[in-house]
């Protein structure tokens, strides 16, 4: 990983009681201050190699929509506990606070898509100085699953897996939630917007990639098209269908098996 110097740092002086850091960085590629929410199990050993699994929110939240939310620390140090993944270091970024949601793209005047693969592996290490040295990973829900996957395909090599839950699947829909004047801004496309075909494009570079989505969720449809248009360019994932809708209790699950997924990857 190059290193990134960032305009400004600032890591909380003290951990919340469950663990979670914060640390606040001045971003250039977004050329705005920027957060991250960071996550280590107990006991990690601060100056040993760690795998680094960067989990990307949804439209509308922040930084810290997957702990206080989704309880992704608490569901991670389970796992640990119970023996069934190896210790990582989770970053829970913002996704730049563009609008509603930036997608995660590269924008004028904001580049969301540097920040995630670039800037936040740099600020989970001003935490744990050889994050990301066991391999890197990036997960996501709705906005952030296609974040995820859309980065595991612009970035060959960059990382070891990508998990997408209940993923949106072009760019459309991440635009359909602009307000004010970001709606002439989201109308024009990013590259590549349709993510299945991305995906298609990239078939003989991608990581080990997992797609997942609630039963009840209304994106379901989508998901399963592009499902069919992977298969069908025989494009490898895990795929899993499972009670729900698009809601917290579905992700809290998903991301568990997402965890153990991943953990095969290190």
């Amino acid at each position: 990983m190059r290193p990134v110097a960032f305009g400004s740092t600032e890591v909380a002086a003290h951990p919340s009681p469950d663990g979670l850091h914060d640390v606040a960085v001045f971003s250039w590629a977004l050329d705005r201050r920027a957060d991250v929410t960071l996550f280590a199990p107990r006991g990690t050993d601060r100056d040993a190699p760690l795998p680094l699994v960067v989990l990307l929110h949804g439209v509308f939240g922040s930084h810290w929509s997957w702990a206080r939310s989704g309880l992704a620390h608490h569901v991670l140090q389970d796992l640990v506990d119970a023996g069934e993944v190896r210790p990582v270091l989770l970053a829970m970024p913002s996704d730049g606070l563009v609008g509603i949601g930036s997608g995660y793209a590269t924008r004028p005047g904001a580049d969301a898509e540097t920040w995630v693969a670039e800037e936040v592996p740099a600020a989970a290490r001003l935490l744990h100085p050889r994050a990301g040295e066991g391999g890197l990973a990036v997960a996501g829900l709705s906005m952030g699953g296609w974040g995820a996957l859309r980065l595991a395909a612009r970035r060959p090599g960059a990382y070891r897996a990508a998990s997408g839950m209940s993923p949106l699947t072009r760019w459309d829909q991440v635009a359909g939630y602009a307000t004010g004047r970001h709606r002439a801004e989201h109308a024009t496309p990013v590259e590549d917007p349709d993510l299945a075909g991305l995906l298609v494009a990239h078939r003989d570079r991608l990581p080990p990639l997992r797609i997942t989505c609630g039963t009840a969720d209304a994106l379901l449809p989508d998901v399963r098209g592009l499902r069919r248009r992977l298969l069908a360019a025989g494009v490898g994932h895990e795929y899993a269908e499972s009670a729900g809708g698009h809601e917290w209790r579905v992700w809290e699950r998903e991301l568990r098996a997402t965890l153990v997924f991943l953990d095969r990857c290190w």
